[in-house]
């Protein structure tokens, strides 16, 4: 028979095992500081300053544009698992509200695994960077390459579909 102490200790126990596996398999960008004047592959952003009229020229790089996309859904991502976790959280929402809520939120959490398994998939086939956004059955692949062939295109298509039982709507985009 098992005692309250014993509980406690089994229930503090796995959240502490469930917590370090967390942490051990988090990507390690998660781990790095951003300190403003480099980007997530701690790469400088090249910026140019004309001196004739003080304004400056920034150009845009491949990668700055799947990092805007990246870092845009992020963003998005982080506001709706917020806002799902209030709903959760609030003791004037029914049960069948709550239940909801936390399907979505594993609906996101789901999400954003195969979204990062298809990026690294990609990464690792086509040596590309490369944005994939899953909306229900909607797939959007942004690769930063300015190689624009059809045939890449039925590659990647056919590559994300594998991950797939259903078919999907996928679509990619070049980005040069």
């Amino acid at each position: 028979m098992i005692n309250k102490k014993n509980l406690w200790f089994l229930t503090l126990f796995s959240m502490v095992l469930v917590l370090s596996v967390y942490y051990v398999t988090m990507p390690n960008e998660l781990l790095i500081t951003n300190n403003g004047d480099t980007n997530i592959d701690n790469q400088t952003t090249p910026t140019s300053v004309d001196g004739d009229d003080n304004s400056s020229k920034v150009s845009i790089e491949d990668s700055d544009i799947i990092s805007a996309l990246k870092v845009e859904d992020d963003n998005q991502v982080l506001e709706e698992i917020t806002n799902l976790k209030k709903t959760l959280t609030d003791v004037n929402i029914s049960a069948d509200e709550k239940n909801k809520a936390f399907e979505e939120l594993k609906s996101i959490n789901q999400n954003n695994s195969i979204e990062e398994k298809i990026e690294t998939k990609l990464k690792n086939k086509y040596n590309k960077e490369c944005f994939v956004k899953i909306d229900n059955d909607q797939i959007r692949v942004v690769i930063g390459s300015s190689d624009h062939s059809t045939e890449l295109a039925n590659e990647i298509m056919r590559l994300v579909q594998e991950e797939f039982d259903k078919k999907m709507y996928i679509s990619v985009q070049f980005q040069n």
